[in-house]
């Protein structure tokens, strides 16, 4: 059963949840095909289905889009892409060749990943390499605030506080428990405040859910 399908839209890149199904969105700016494969498991060499994108509708300026219903976070995909082959001007397309999304965050099926094979481009009609390829997958990154509201601090009295995770932390002379990591940071947010300027307390807290 081919799922429903809309024409979806360009922004934001990759596969999100939108509506009661998942957006999916590729630049590419040669391509002459695209087609989106899905997948009922990370072991199956062949899609449950084959979407063909329509380039005179599923394409908005250089991206590619197109909007499936009844499918949500768990989807493992990929796409197969069609253009001309000139690697003199970096054009290497490959129709046979499964290709992940650049804007994944998670892949599935990492195991079977067989690097000689997969990144080789000798032959331009390569065998189909989804047997040893792994598969996007759409993750489920919502996140329960469980009622967490904004401090209301004016701007003019807000202090953003960037820093790096690991150079906060790791001297001896932070005093945590777990120097360098996420923990180590998350011990050192009742000294953030401590740090206000002209003696005026800050509000502080990390962005790591």
């Amino acid at each position: 059963m081919t799922p429903k399908r809309q024409v979806g839209v360009p922004l934001p890149l990759g596969a999100h949840p939108r509506g009661k199904g998942i957006n999916f969105a590729v630049f590419s700016r040669h391509a002459t095909a695209f087609s989106l494969l899905l997948f009922d498991s990370q072991q199956d060499r062949k899609p449950v289905a084959v979407l063909a994108l329509d380039r005179r509708l599923n394409r908005t300026g250089d991206v590619w889009h197109l909007w499936v219903d009844g499918i949500g976070p768990g989807t493992l995909y990929a796409w197969r892409v069609d253009g001309p082959y000139a690697p003199g001007r970096g054009d290497r397309f490959n129709r046979h060749r499964l290709l992940l999304d650049p804007y994944a965050t998670a892949l599935a099926g990492t195991n079977c990943w067989d690097f000689a094979r997969v990144c080789s481009d000798d032959e331009l009609h390569a065998d189909d390499d989804a047997a040893v390829k792994p598969r996007c997958l759409v993750p489920d990154d919502r996140f329960d605030w469980e009622g967490d509201r904004p401090p209301g601090i004016p701007w003019s009295d807000t202090v953003i506080y960037e820093t790096h995770v690991r150079g906060l932390t790791i001297h001896p002379s932070s005093a945590v428990r777990h120097p360098g990591t996420f923990p180590g940071v998350v011990e050192k947010i009742s000294y953030l405040p401590a740090t206000g300027r002209n003696g005026r307390r800050i509000a502080a807290g990390t962005g790591v859910p």
